[in-house]
């Protein structure tokens, strides 16, 4: 496994799999890559030739039992060979049509609701997060496919956000969810995607009416290139099916502590802390502590699984029960996503 140079470090190999079945007739056996972790969940298949979309379509019960269990599933052994097959794959095992407006990511040629993973560089960490959840709306499935995988490195990271609630120190948890967060976000040219493609236009009054709509500050400047938005987010959130508490921001995207320390202090030659590209602060306003971060980086380093892709491999994550990251790499890589059920 790749060692990070700031926090994930410590990944062990596959420990103590344990194979499952529900019988001599299953199409498909389970298994763990850590028994103590108990994440994700492995699905395989039994013997050559099983279409996982046609197993999903049959079995959602167990599925979503799967799920809602471990936060996320890895399916292994399937054979995914097309971002088609990918897409139709991923939406029966959400059980529903895949969501297709995303401006964060850039859009796959071949597919109407596939997604190519976040561009950021290689020898570099995207630590762990759950998607969109400092925006209003947010998917509670998302599909990885590793596509092409790398050399070396490139894991997709997951822990449990319930563990990660109960784990936290308990001050920093109150803290957290008597305030809330409020992260801040400046679409400036040449630093992060320009604020036509996040919001899927270049009408300045159709982002603004977007900006109402979920609730978000908006400010334009240097004449409406560049724009600052800013977003009230609950750290902590009672799942909406199983009814437990989670962790669920995107601290570690946001925070400047973050970063690595010659980034950030170029960054903050350059800006003031208030135009850096991304921020993040308790809900009122006030500064969350870089310890404080810290203590975060320290508690996923601890509870996290990282294992290897094979090409073809499938991860489907609750977006609320599971954080995801990804750990640098060399050679090619290419993941694909899908998303579904938008909250």
């Amino acid at each position: 496994m790749t060692e990070t140079s700031s926090s994930l470090t410590g990944l062990g190999g596959i420990r103590g799999a344990r194979q499952r079945s529900a019988g001599p007739e299953s199409l498909v056996r389970t298994t763990f890559f850590d028994e103590r972790k108990r994440l994700p969940i492995i699905v395989e298949p039994t013997r050559p030739g099983v279409d996982l979309a046609a197993w999903a379509r049959g079995h959602q019960d167990e599925l979503q039992d799967y799920i809602r269990t471990y936060g996320s599933v890895y399916f292994r052994g399937f054979g995914m060979e097309s971002p088609e097959v990918f897409e139709a794959t991923a939406a029966n095992l959400a059980g529903e049509n895949l969501f297709g407006d995303y401006g964060d990511l850039p859009r796959e040629a071949a597919g109407e609701k596939i997604f190519g993973s976040t561009p950021y560089p290689a020898d570099q960490t995207i630590y762990f997060h759950n998607e969109s959840s400092h925006m209003a709306h947010w998917p509670m499935r998302i599909f990885f496919l590793c596509a092409i995988n790398a050399e070396t490195g490139g894991e997709t990271p997951v822990l449990d956000c319930r563990e990660a609630y109960r784990e936290l120190d308990p001050a920093i948890r109150e803290k957290f969810e008597t305030l809330g967060l409020r992260y801040t976000r400046n679409f400036a040219p040449g630093i992060d995607v320009p604020w036509q493609q996040f919001f899927g236009t270049d009408d300045q009054q159709e982002v603004e009416e977007k900006c109402r709509e979920a609730g978000t500050d908006f400010e334009w400047l240097k004449g409406g290139e560049q724009l600052r938005i800013s977003q009230y987010a609950d750290a902590v959130k009672k799942h909406p099916d199983t009814g437990e508490t989670v962790f669920f921001n995107q601290i570690l995207l946001h925070h400047p502590a973050a970063l690595p320390t010659a980034t950030r202090s170029a960054l903050l030659e350059l800006l003031s802390e208030e135009d850096l590209p991304r921020n993040c602060y308790f809900g009122d306003g006030s500064v969350i502590p870089d310890q404080t971060v810290q203590h975060i980086f320290d508690l996923y380093d601890r509870i996290m699984v990282a294992e290897r892709w094979s090409q073809g491999d499938i991860i489907m994550l609750d977006n609320m029960l599971c954080a995801h990251a990804r750990l640098p790499f060399t050679g090619p890589r290419k993941t694909l996503v899908a998303m579904a059920r938008i909250v």
